[in-house]
């Protein structure tokens, strides 16, 4: 495997903490930002679809991100979720995590839209023109109702600052040729998928579960580095438990908001509207799936 991504390796897409009244709770972020920098994260999304972008204000996620950045930004690669389905919105965006300090920023394929693959090459130009930050281009086709096409990576990659990318698509075949292709650094995007996508070449993940697991996913990660295959499988197992808790059960960001209250790292599981909070079965799951990865 190729020497250290400048995005890093071993990322989360971060939860956002929330208070019982639906408010953001800067303190508990930055808690839980030092706790998985300190169990072996190279870096975190701030504000993804996972810390529910989709119901936070301009203001909120600015915030967010400047007390992230406060409290870990030394450490790690802050990266600032700013894609969405309207364009000026996200280079709106882009301009705000440029100016609060962020290292990089995410952009989602724009969802529900269902624009031509022009609408997407031009509007992953226009995030990636709207600063001096790299882009790391978002790719689930399963939530924006449409994938990126092979043409459009190959246009897209010619962008110095689209640098890597977030794959959630679900076809590693496609994601080898596209790797050789375009030259992109390539992320796995889908907990499941994670090792398989290391060994097709992937120099990292950006996962869910992986903050609720911080130190074993780092195992995983470690042990592919090193060569050491049986080891990194035997962790992708031990895992598998509290992925299929987390993201096949119900929303990931119920489930992992879920989970890291149950272990104490945030005091509420609060989320937003037309989120809503995991049940009494869903935390018992949860609960037999943490036992398991930290037995």
């Amino acid at each position: 495997m190729a020497g250290a991504p400048a995005l890093g390796r071993v990322l989360s897409a971060m939860v956002t903490p929330m208070r019982e009244d639906g408010s953001i709770d800067l303190e508990q972020a930055q808690s839980l930002a030092v706790h998985l920098v300190e169990h072996g994260h190279d870096g975190l999304v701030v504000s993804g679809t996972t810390g529910e972008s989709p119901t936070t204000s301009a203001r909120e996620k600015d915030e967010l991100l400047r007390a992230v950045i406060e409290a870990v930004g030394d450490r790690a690669v802050i990266i600032a979720g700013a894609g969405s389905n309207d364009t000026a919105k996200s280079v709106e965006s882009v301009q705000m995590a440029h100016k609060a300090g962020a290292d990089a920023v995410l952009a989602v394929t724009p969802y529900y839209n269902k624009p031509p693959q022009a609408g997407l090459v031009a509007h992953f130009t226009a995030l990636a023109d709207a600063s001096d930050l790299p882009v790391m281009v978002y790719d689930i086709p399963g939530r924006s109702g449409i994938a990126i096409a092979r043409e459009t990576y190959l246009r897209i990659a010619e962008h110095d600052r689209i640098t890597a990318v977030k794959d959630a698509r679900g076809d590693l075949w496609f994601a080898s040729e596209l790797m050789q292709a375009t030259g992109l650094d390539w992320y796995s995007g889908d907990d499941a998928m994670n090792l398989a996508h290391f060994g097709n070449g992937a120099v990292g993940f950006v996962g869910v579960t992986s903050q609720v697991a911080p130190t074993a996913y780092r195992e995983m990660a470690d042990a592919v580095l090193d060569g050491r295959w049986d080891d990194a499988r035997a962790v992708h197992r031990r895992l598998a438990p509290i992925v299929e808790a987390v993201m096949n059960v119900t929303q990931g960001a119920i489930m992992a908001k879920a989970a890291l209250a149950e272990q104490g790292l945030i005091s509420s599981a609060t989320v937003r509207l037309p989120l809503v909070p995991a049940d009494d079965v869903q935390r018992s799951l949860l609960r037999e799936a943490i036992a398991v990865v930290t037995a």
